[in-house]
Order: structure tokens, then sequence, then C-alpha cells
């Protein structure tokens, strides 16, 4: 193989994991960790061991339970290390951190945007509410409509209809029922004369 070969292979292999110092996994290196955790919140805040993460041969994070009540799955951390194999222990940073599962504040949004959004679902709900009221609207006008074919019926006096019942014309009988009834009434009186 070639010079540049070797080195794209050598780059492409996997490395393995930097092996941490063990004074800064010993008991002395956690109790440090403590005291500098305990500079920042109550001592009985700090639960038991947590776990490790190697960063480089030198420097390491420590992590401990967190114990506050509003903090489920949170983990105190303290970032230790040593720059020589003779240089005592120094605590870098300590901070509390959200474990997988910890409950977190949604991701901070811009002013500007939130008032897009918010301009955005107002326009849309104006339009939703348009939408409703002119089909509301095109079902009152189609009752109207529909009211008013009935009105016309219920009001109907039937005087359109012709006043013949099976061929007999009801008029013309009832004007010659009255006269016969007048004609008995004229020959009663006639009578008593």
């Amino acid at each position: 193989m070639s010079e540049p070969q070797d080195e794209a292979a050598a780059a492409a292999a996997p490395t393995a994991p930097p092996e941490a110092d063990p004074v800064l996994l010993a008991a002395p290196a956690r109790d440090q960790a403590r005291e500098a955790l305990g500079e920042i919140t109550d001592p009985t805040s700090i639960g038991g061991a947590a776990g490790h993460e190697v960063h480089d041969e030198r420097t390491v994070t420590l992590y401990f339970e967190c114990t506050l009540a509003g903090y489920p799955g949170w983990r105190w951390a303290a970032a230790l290390a040593r720059v020589d194999a003779e240089s005592p222990v120094t605590v870098l940073e300590v901070e509390l951190l959200p474990g997988e599962g910890s409950m977190l504040a949604p991701e901070w949004v811009p002013w500007s945007e939130r008032l897009a959004q918010y301009r955005d679902a107002q326009s849309r709900h104006k339009q939703e509410a348009s939408a409703e009221r002119s089909e509301a609207e095109e079902a009152a006008e189609e009752l109207a409509e529909l009211d008013d074919a009935d009105d016309d019926v219920l009001e109907n006096d039937y005087s359109d209809f012709d006043d013949d019942l099976d061929g007999v014309d009801l008029d013309e009988e009832l004007d010659h029922d009255d006269d016969a009834d007048h004609d008995d009434d004229d020959d009663d009186d006639s009578e008593d004369d």
C-alpha cells in the first residue's frame, strides 16, 4: 500500500477509547468532586455515584444522582483533570445535567417566530370561522326557501282550484238548495195567510 492509503486506513480504523487515569476515578477524587458540588448545592441533594465519562487519559466527568424533588432523572456532574502523573486532581467544572427521560423545558423560540406563529393561527382561525359562517348562512337560506314553500301551502285558500267535485258544481248546488229553502219559506208564509 502507498503512504496516503495507509493514513486513510489508519484514520478509518476504529480507535480504542482512552483509558482513564485511575487516580481520577479513585475515592479521594470522588470526594473532591462531591466537595466542589457541595459549593453550588446542598450536599444532601448529591446522591450516589452514577457513572463516569472518559474524555481523554487525564480528563473525566464523574456523575452523581440528583436527589432534588423537582429533578427526576437529572445528574450532578463534576469534570476532573490532571496535567500529568505527578500533578494533583483539579476540578474543572460542576453542573446539573439532564439524563435520559428527564423533563426539560421546551426549546426557546425567538419572539418574532412566536409572533408569526400566533398571527398564522389567528388568520387560520378567522378563515375557518368565515367558512363556518358562510356554510351556516347557506343552510339558513335553504331552510328559508323550504319554509316559504311550506307557508304557501298552509296559506292557500284553494281559490285556484275548481269548485267541481266529481263533475258536480258545488256553488250551483248550494245556490239551488238555498233557493229551494227560500221557496219553502214562501210557501209556509202563504199558507198562514
